[in-house]
């Protein structure tokens, strides 16, 4: 083998994370997530992109065979690693704990279970679960989402949606309590020249620039009868891997508990299903349990005590 390492270029190494990550994906996700989970985080604002640089990969000749990366925040490392390649977990892992700077939030590895090779090597090293985090799954295999949509709304065709509304569903359902209500949002998209497109873009979460891979026209719309949308559910479909990655699914506070992301979700089933998807991902939080998804994953969160 001709391993060697090869530092992440944002400009030019899209393609190479994603072509690892959709290699090596399994429904377990026993080798590292999914590849829209990478993707999406790097073109959305929440995240610091001051050190996408120091994100590492190691290749035998041209074959992008593992990859350490951050997320959020960047003291947390994530691992995609190639199987026959285990003999790297040590080296990826003695890198991740110097290659990052470490704020306030401890160094911690974040691993799924099923990655066998790379846990033994943290514990080997003194690290310890410190928590785990669900995240649910749905099989179309094992069964189906059919939840009404409620009524009084109405599905918008993410083709011809509007993307100011859109931007404004987005910033109501995820940022409203924390930064306060999108206020003269029309006003301040010509005062900061930005397009339509632009506005969108931010507001969701992403740079100005889309995503390769999104797959924007899946996305689920819910509009209201004044026309206001009130739900919105992003989709990225994955073929090859026979994946319906859902991200990011909000629903305006005022128009919550009334069946709406049930609704998006089971329309995502009907449409995700008759392409061939297998499994669609969802989140933590007990909302998808309580709907049909069947399947965990579980992300272990891994720290070295202070006694180590």
């Amino acid at each position: 083998m001709n391993i060697r390492t090869k530092q992440f270029q944002i400009l030019t190494d899209i393609e190479l994370v994603w072509k690892l990550m959709t290699d090596v994906y399994d429904h377990e996700e026993s080798n590292g997530p999914a590849a829209p989970f990478f993707e999406y985080a790097i073109i959305s604002s929440w995240m610091d992109k001051t050190y996408l640089r120091q994100n590492r990969f190691w290749l035998d000749g041209d074959l992008p065979v593992a990859f350490v990366f951050y997320e959020q925040p960047v003291s947390a490392t994530y691992f995609v690693l190639r199987p026959g390649y285990e003999f790297l977990a040590g080296e990826m892992i003695a890198y991740a704990e110097t290659a990052y700077p470490v704020f306030s939030e401890p160094h911690e590895l974040v691993l799924v279970s099923g990655q066998k090779a790379l846990i033994r090597e943290a514990e080997n090293r003194g690290y310890e679960v410190v928590y785990e985090e669900k995240d649910y799954v749905f099989d179309f295999r094992k069964g189906k989402l059919d939840y009404p949509l409620p009524e009084g709304y109405h599905f918008v065709d993410a083709r011809t949606s509007d993307p100011l509304k859109s931007a404004k569903c987005l910033w109501d359902g995820f940022n409203s309590e924390e930064m306060g209500p999108f206020r003269d949002w029309e006003i301040r998209t010509r005062n900061d020249g930005l397009s339509p497109h632009e506005l969108y873009q931010n507001v969701y979460g992403a740079t100005i620039s889309p995503s390769p891979h999104a797959t924007y026209d899946y996305t689920v719309i819910i509009a209201d009868e004044k026309e206001e949308y009130v739900c919105f559910s992003g989709m990225w479909w994955v073929p090859g891997n026979k994946l319906a990655y859902m991200e990011p699914l909000c629903t305006v506070p005022a128009h919550q508990r009334k069946g709406l992301a049930a609704a998006a979700l089971s329309r995502h089933d009907k449409v995700m299903r008759a392409l061939g998807a297998e499994v669609m991902t969802g989140g933590g939080n007990e909302f998808y349990r309580k709907i049909g998804y069947q399947n965990v994953h579980v992300m272990l969160h891994m720290r070295k005590t202070e006694s180590r």
